[in-house]
């Protein structure tokens, strides 16, 4: 069997081959860093919100993923926490807060009323904080006050 010199061209090629053909995956390739607390997103938190299947009226939805640090695994299982200053509360008040569990896929997904701007900007809070993976607070903005719908994704180390 012949002998072929390694060159950067031979590499570059082997590795999309590898890709390609799922033998590694690009989440081995590169580890998926954890997701950091964002500054204000503990404001208002009031632990251990009941897990709901919807805070208040509804028609506006949150939605995201969660993640294992790393491998970029889907968590499924997770309790993630939302609230906001919405049409029919602030963010302090208890009926503005509600949790949510993820899917098998890691997904979540729970309808509340219209976020309303605060302080200027018409942002959520979501938290994950159930104690397996380090606690993560998210203070996502929305593009525009009149969307519908939010989305947040979370990486989480573990604990």
């Amino acid at each position: 069997m012949p002998i072929y010199p390694i060159t950067r061209r031979s590499l570059i090629a082997a590795s999309g081959a590898m890709l390609a053909t799922g033998l590694i995956s690009p989440l081995q390739a590169q580890a998926l860093a954890p997701t950091r607390s964002m500054r204000g997103g503990a404001n208002n938190y009031l632990p251990g919100a009941p897990v709901v299947e919807r805070i208040g009226g509804g028609g506006f939805w949150m939605s995201g993923t969660v993640r294992r640090a790393g491998d970029g695994a889907p968590l499924a299982g997770q309790r993630i926490q939302v609230w906001a200053h919405t049409t029919e509360g602030h963010e302090r008040d208890p009926h503005s807060h509600g949790a949510t569990l993820t899917d098998e896929d890691g997904r979540f997904r729970l309808e509340m009323p219209q976020i309303v701007p605060a302080f200027g900007q018409p942002h959520g809070h979501l938290a994950y904080d159930s104690g397996e993976y380090e606690t993560v607070f998210l203070r996502p903005v929305m593009a525009r006050a009149s969307d519908s719908s939010l989305e947040a994704h979370f990486v989480l180390k573990p604990a």
